[in-house]
C-alpha cells in the first residue's frame, strides 16, 4: 500500500470529513489510526501497519530520553478511528486543537502513511523548500 497524492476535503459537521476514496481502498477494514504528526499535522496509519510500528516503537530503551518522548508524543495522542458508509469520521477535539485545522482541510498522501494538515500550513511548509 503506496499512500499519495493531494486532496482537500471540507468538514460537513464540527470535525467530520470524508477520507478520499483513493486512500480509503488502502486501508483493510473500516478503522484506521490518527495520531499528532510533526509540523503540527495529523498522521492517518492503516491499523494493521500501525500494529508492526507500535512493535518497533516498544522496543526501544526507555532509558534514553528522545526515545521516551516519541512514545508519548505518538501514543499519547493516537486514537482508532471508525470511517461509516459513507467515508466520514470524526476527528477528536484535542487533535484539531493540534493540527489548528478549521472548516478546510488537506490530506495528503505520504508513502507509507497520510496527513492531515491545515492548508495555509502545507502551504507554507512547501515554500520552505523553495527558498
Amino acid at each position: 500500500m503506496v499512500f499519495y497524492g493531494e486532496y482537500w476535503v471540507s468538514f460537513s459537521a464540527p470535525g467530520r470529513i470524508v477520507l478520499p476514496k483513493k486512500l480509503r481502498e488502502l486501508l483493510k477494514g473500516n478503522s484506521f489510526i490518527v495520531t499528532k504528526g510533526f509540523d503540527n499535522c495529523l498522521n492517518g496509519y492503516d491499523r494493521d501497519d500501525w500494529e508492526q510500528r507500535s512493535k518497533t516503537l516498544l522496543s526501544v530503551s526507555l532509558l534514553e530520553k528522545e526515545n521516551l518522548d516519541k512514545r508519548r508524543f505518538l501514543f499519547a495522542s493516537a486514537v482508532y478511528l471508525d470511517i461509516d458508509d459513507q467515508g466520514r469520521f470524526v476527528i477528536p477535539r484535542n487533535l484539531l486543537a493540534y493540527s489548528q485545522i478549521g472548516n478546510k482541510a488537506l490530506i495528503i498522501g505520504v508513502g507509507d502513511h497520510f496527513e492531515i494538515w491545515k492548508p495555509e500550513k502545507w502551504e507554507k511548509y512547501q515554500k520552505g523548500f523553495k527558498e
